[in-house]
């Protein structure tokens, strides 16, 4: 207790009061001295004990706090009725609570990161496996018709790579905020036509029917280039689930308080399982023909969100998936 500077300051003032008080009382009368030294000695004990409790007090908060950073599972400090020292508990527990939340939400960090790179190392293992096979079998066959239809797989195997690399490489940068998002007035018939002019052969060998009712003028803020791409992605999702013959359909919407695309496909919809985990990255449904490496539409939502959008999906009543996303103005 004595080795904190201020109580040592104290206790010099004290002593030196209680000496000068005592000689003084001794001098006047040696009754009043007795009560001077009396008087000073049980303050002195009073004070001692006070203090002593409050350094106690201090030190099982800091015991507690020690026990917190060391990630215990609980935290309790007793309760302080003294002014300065309540203040004190009070904002103790608040950090300490405020640490370990972040102590929870780092593990969770570093689990999904873990999990993360898990299923980047099965995603790419897949396309590389298929690929060593081809060439092994490359080697092997002599007809020339034969190897120009495996080097075109190889081809292919090796584009769905490199895209599922760029794919990875834009999630990353999304999350970790590197991405600076433009923000400025788009042209929503515009950048649904962007969107959609990849995919229009696609639509075409597979008879697919793109139907658009946007209104006139309608602008939203944002980047365009990424709202084209999140909105792409989605139309991809829509393009696998109608297969051959299907019609996607794209609504687009102002009221007064949001900007609305709705985009509903005549596809079978979705599970009451996928709808849970359809934005999560690498989620790739519970069927086994679902197709994809489940990163589109992790980047979709993560795009509108950083927008200061949001986007859900549900099935429609008549058949199909329905996929609403809403920026607030």
């Amino acid at each position: 207790m004595l080795r904190n500077r201020e109580i040592r300051r104290l206790a010099a003032f004290f002593v030196g009061i209680f000496v000068i008080t005592g000689i003084f009382g001794f001098w006047i009368d040696w009754r009043a001295g007795m009560l001077s030294v009396l008087s000073g000695t049980a303050f002195g004990c009073l004070f001692a004990v006070f203090t002593r409790e409050r350094y106690q007090r201090l030190a099982r908060m800091t015991e507690q706090i020690d026990f917190v950073l060391h990630n215990a599972d609980r935290l309790y400090i007793e309760d302080a009725e003294e002014g300065e020292l309540s203040i004190l508990q009070s904002e103790i527990t608040k950090m300490t609570l405020r640490i370990r939340e972040q102590n929870a939400a780092l593990k969770k960090e570093k689990q999904h990161l873990a999990d993360s790179l898990a299923d980047i190392a099965h995603q790419i293992r897949t396309p590389l496996t298929s690929a060593n096979l081809i060439l092994s079998l490359l080697e092997k066959e002599p007809d020339v018709q034969e190897r120009k239809m495996l080097l075109h797989e190889t081809a292919e195997l090796f584009a769905q790579m490199e895209w599922l690399v760029n794919s990875l490489l834009k999630l990353s940068r999304l999350d970790a905020g590197i991405v600076e998002l433009e923000s400025r007035p788009v042209d929503v018939e515009s950048m649904i036509q962007a969107a959609a002019q990849p995919l229009l052969i696609s639509m075409d060998l597979h008879n697919v029917l793109l139907e658009t009712e946007i209104e006139d003028g309608m602008t939203i803020q944002g980047d365009f280039s990424w709202l084209s791409e999140a909105v792409r992605n989605i139309l991809k999702n829509c393009m696998q689930s109608v297969g051959d013959n299907g019609v996607i359909k794209i609504v687009c919407h102002t009221t007064l308080l949001y900007d609305e695309i709705i985009i509903h496909d005549s596809g079978n919809g979705f599970s009451k399982e996928d709808l849970a985990h359809l934005f999560e990255r690498f989620y790739r449904g519970k069927n086994d023909d679902a197709s994809g490496y489940g990163i589109g539409m992790a980047i979709s939502r993560t795009v509108i969100v950083r927008h200061g959008g949001t986007i859900s999906a549900k099935n429609h009543p008549h058949g199909g998936a329905v996929f609403c996303i809403r920026f607030l103005k």
